[in-house]
């Protein structure tokens, strides 16, 4: 309270203040009461009554003769003071009121939201106008900070309802056929009314009166409506098979998927827009609550730094985090982070909270900006950054004892919030390795790898032993990265001391080993989602084993053996080398993936087009077969129905064709690596001419085990032949090329 603004004669300010504020005179029998409902008000007959006495008691001499002009004056004082009382008691009930009215509209429109506006048709354009209302009144300087809590509150609720609606079935279509392209094309809210929202939102997040509570709140609705600006199908669905689901909607018309992206580029280009005109000061806000705000506000406050990054253009946002050296200090934050940090305490998963979303907006920087983004955070000492983080040996004994602990579930939940995105930053950065010779001494990236990977040599170990077979997605993932960064590094190294090699390939010999049908693939208990998840990755660690295996094999001349009864070949389990049999139960188990995918995919490909000749009880066989069953209730509609299983069938589909992009590169590896040891054999042979023995390495194998080697490889390589373009998806040209030339390789050394 400015009492200046109240009263001209500042003599007397100390001692008004002392009446307004004194707890003996402010408290319950002095100046203050509450009303029924239960607002503090000023009770002016007691505030006159405290005046007069204080003033009287402090200047005695105004009751005498010839002090008359002073005493006006006090009696001025007073009564400017009870008129701002009558006005400060006018004004504090009717804000009380406002709020109580807009505490019960907000229960009342929260609830009407939640679980009855799913029956109106426009229900769309109803959240958006109570949305854009209570948006717009939390920006007014008018709104208390109160109000304003309340009214982001319900915002949050109604975008959450337009995101939830948009993303599980949006309504509006005029019929009961659906197409692929509606579900593409599917935005419940214009443009503009998308550009006038985040506007209206970035002003009420710049309002003066604010607070952190408040802003935590607006984030999760700029976060919220980030994700309703999304694609339905691009992020999961690649784009070829848009392409083909297309062809059969467009009727002649220049409809391709440019023309489709145009009007969301147009929205991603618009939000970026208006981002940057208010960029220095949003970005000072959620900088500074990134940086000295409480945990939870910290952690959402970096998400809102890796969305706004996620919608950069020419690197904007980039520059401006760096410029203000706001990278450098998230990356002091991870090194900083201790071993107290990492108990059971809610202060410290809080703060583990906090690291996770920082290695997050790093990850986020490295995929988004690509191996640019990479070097900006290895320049800066990213690794040796990561490398000091002390959360990392958190896993040490993790599942060691898991039986004999109470906090599991807090260590796995630190697993899952630190060690997995420690490694998933560490496995971007490896992105750099690519651009260097193999042969390049000063080559510093792998260097840091390689130091990183030696001073945690135990979590990769712990991984590397991890049970396959039995894993959970959390693990498999992992084990999945742990791969993919010795596979990029670790052929760099001479040093056999950590038993890295051998940990691989005793991995080979589990994964490869294994045909498609592998039990971890088809546990019952899985739905069908998570079953094909675990497929993916299964055989993306195939492909990371298989590209370390290539390189090992063309960079550093390594020679398999036919099998493992090869002369000379009696080495302990742990120590075998894969040997070209292993390879070919490796390719033999990819095939069986690859066609059944290809299949998988056309058919799903076809019920896509046919959606809406389809019963109710054959789209409820899709979904089944998709999707859990709890995604459809039995008052569902048809259109609901077809809606669902469309968009899962899609999801499906580019799940198979993500699949198959990951199977052709892996079968070109196991032919190249087949290749190039046919290539470099040479035999010695028999009087009749035939072939006694072949040598690929330093031990030589029987011409018989080369027969039954080519024996297996010649059909495996013609199924590979009878791969179709159209189901597959894919240009085979260059792979076709691969197979006939093996093929022909293996023919000749089977009838030699």
């Amino acid at each position: 309270m400015n009492l200046s603004q109240i009263i001209s004669n500042m003599k007397y300010n100390l001692l008004v203040e002392d009446i307004l504020r004194n707890p003996s005179t402010s408290g319950k029998g002095g100046i203050y009461y509450y009303s029924e409902r239960g607002d503090r008000l000023i009770d002016l007959g007691s505030l006159r009554d405290k005046l007069w006495q204080k003033f009287n008691s402090v200047y005695p001499q105004l009751s005498n003769f010839g002090n008359e002009a002073e005493l006006n004056e006090v009696r001025e004082t007073i009564q400017q003071l009870l008129r701002w009382g009558w006005r400060y008691n006018k004004n504090l009930e009717e804000q009380a009121a406002q709020l109580h009215m807009l505490t019960g509209w907000s229960h009342i429109v929260e609830v009407s939201v939640s679980r009855r506006i799913s029956s109106l048709e426009n229900r769309s354009e109803i959240l958006y106008q109570i949305l854009d209302a209570c948006l717009g009144a939390s920006a007014s300087p008018d709104c208390s900070l109160k109000m304003a809590f309340i009214l982001s509150q319900v915002a949050l609720t109604c975008m959450a309802k337009l995101r939830d609606d948009r993303f599980l079935f949006p309504g509006g279509f005029s019929s009961d056929n659906i197409t692929c392209l509606d579900i593409i094309m599917v935005k419940q809210l214009s443009n503009g009314a998308c550009h006038s929202l985040l506007f209206k939102l970035i002003m009420a997040i710049l309002r003066n009166e604010s607070s952190e509570a408040l802003r935590r709140r607006q984030y999760a609705l700029l976060l919220s409506y980030f994700q309703y600006c999304q694609h339905m199908l691009v992020p999961n669905v690649p784009t070829s098979v848009l392409q083909q689901l297309l062809l059969d909607e467009q009727d002649g018309e220049e409809l391709d998927l440019q023309k489709i992206d145009k009007e969301q580029a147009e929205l991603a280009r618009a939000n970026f827009s208006i981002l940057r005109k208010e960029a220095q000061a949003i970005l000072d806000l959620v900088i500074k609550d990134a940086t000295h705000g409480s945990e939870p506000g910290k952690t959402i406050s970096l998400y809102v730094l890796d969305a706004v990054v996620c919608i950069d253009h020419e690197r904007y946002f980039l520059s401006q985090l760096q410029s203000r050296g706001f990278l450098r200090s998230c990356l002091m934050s991870i090194s900083s982070f201790s071993s107290a940090d990492g108990g059971h305490s809610l202060d410290s998963m809080q703060r583990a909270c906090t690291l996770e979303a920082e290695l997050a907006l790093l990850l986020r920087i490295s995929h988004k900006y690509g191996k640019s983004g990479a070097q900006v955070l290895f320049s800066m000492g990213a690794l040796e950054h990561i490398a000091s983080c002390r959360a990392v040996n958190l896993q040490g004994s993790l599942r060691v004892e898991t039986k004999l602990r109470r906090d599991v579930a807090v260590d796995v939940d630190k697993q899952r919030m630190i060690v997995t995105p420690v490694l998933r930053l560490v496995f971007s950065l490896t992105s750099l390795v690519d651009t260097s010779e193999f042969f390049e001494v000063k080559n510093k990236i792998v260097r840091e790898v390689i130091d990183f990977v030696k001073g945690h040599h135990l979590v990769f170990d712990h991984v590397l032993r991890e049970d396959v077979s039995g894993t959970d997605d959390l693990m498999m993932e992992q084990i999945n990265l742990v791969v993919g960064i010795l596979s990029k590094v670790w052929p760099y190294e001479e040093s056999g001391e950590y038993g890295f090699v051998q940990g691989l390939f005793s991995m080979m010999h589990i994964v490869f080993s294994c045909d498609s049908d592998r039990p971890f693939l088809s546990i019952s208990t899985r739905s069908p989602e998570n079953q094909r998840k675990s497929e993916l990755n299964v055989f993306q660690l195939c492909f990371s084993l298989s590209s370390y295996l290539y390189f090992l094999v063309t960079k550093k001349s390594l020679r398999l053996q036919v099998s493992d009864d090869s002369p000379e070949y009696h080495s302990p389990v742990s120590l075998q080398q894969p040997t070209l049999n292993l390879l070919c139960s490796l390719l033999n188990g990819v095939i069986n993936s690859l066609e059944r995918a290809a299949d998988e995919k056309s058919l799903l490909l076809n019920k896509i087009r046919d959606i809406n000749e389809l019963s109710r009880q054959e789209v409820d066989e899709v979904i089944n077969m998709c999707v859990r069953q709890d995604l459809v209730s039995a008052s569902d509609d048809i259109q609901k129905r077809r809606y669902i299983a469309m968009v899962e069938m899609c999801q499906v589909a580019g799940n198979r064709d993500q699949l198959i992009s990951l199977l052709l590169p892996l079968v070109e590896h196991v032919l190249n690596v087949i290749i190039i040891h046919f290539q470099d054999s040479s035999g010695v042979f028999n009087t009749n001419g035939s072939l006694k023995t072949i040598t690929y390495g330093a031990e030589p194998d029987s011409g018989q085990e080369i027969s039954l080697l080519c024996g297996k490889l010649i059909p495996l390589l013609e199924r590979l032949e009878l791969l179709s373009e159209e189901k597959v998806g894919h240009n085979l040209k260059v792979f076709r090329r691969s197979v006939a030339s093996l093929k022909e390789m293996a023919i000749q050394k089977f009838v030699g």
